[in-house]
């Protein structure tokens, strides 16, 4: 708790009265997390126009929210504890990915799990990398399109 409350600016009794102990304090972050990711989805708009635009307004929205992307899926035992109607809600991108299927935007030989899966693949490290610095942050929405739509698309 001390490191935490010293990256917050914060001191170590201001940190104490919000949280008891460190779980205390991941759990609410993980809950913030979560809404904050599930509204970005829903401001997505996944049901309006042709699902491969829809799919890019995903990407960047995911893109703008990359702590939480990483603080959420880096490591599988944050959302280990949350129940499953308190975990993110990815039905709005499968839903798309469906649609998209039939829509011929995107291939049908693949199971709409694995293109959400290798989508958040794509994101989650490209929010990693442009974190530790290691892709510019302004290239990783055009690079996570590019490298799924070529990936996902028919040819």
């Amino acid at each position: 708790m001390p490191e935490i409350a010293e990256a917050a600016s914060v001191g170590r009794t201001t940190l104490h009265r919000y949280f008891a102990d460190r779980e205390g304090l991941i759990h609410a972050a993980t809950m913030d997390a979560i809404q904050v990711v599930n509204e970005i989805i829903a401001d997505a708009a996944t049901n309006h126009g042709p699902a491969i635009e829809a799919m890019r307004r995903v990407v960047a929205e995911l893109v703008r929210v990359s702590d939480q992307i990483v603080f959420l899926f880096a490591d599988p035992a944050v959302l280990r504890n949350i129940p499953p109607g308190q975990q993110p809600n990815h039905q709005p991108i499968l839903k798309l990915i469906k649609r998209g299927q039939k829509e011929g935007a995107f291939v049908s030989d693949l199971s709409p799990d694995w293109i959400e899966l290798a989508l958040f693949a794509l994101i989650l490290r490209a929010c990693r990398d442009s974190g530790a610095g290691a892709v510019p942050r302004h290239t990783v929405v055009a690079s996570v399109i590019r490298i799924f739509e070529h990936g996902v698309t028919p040819r």
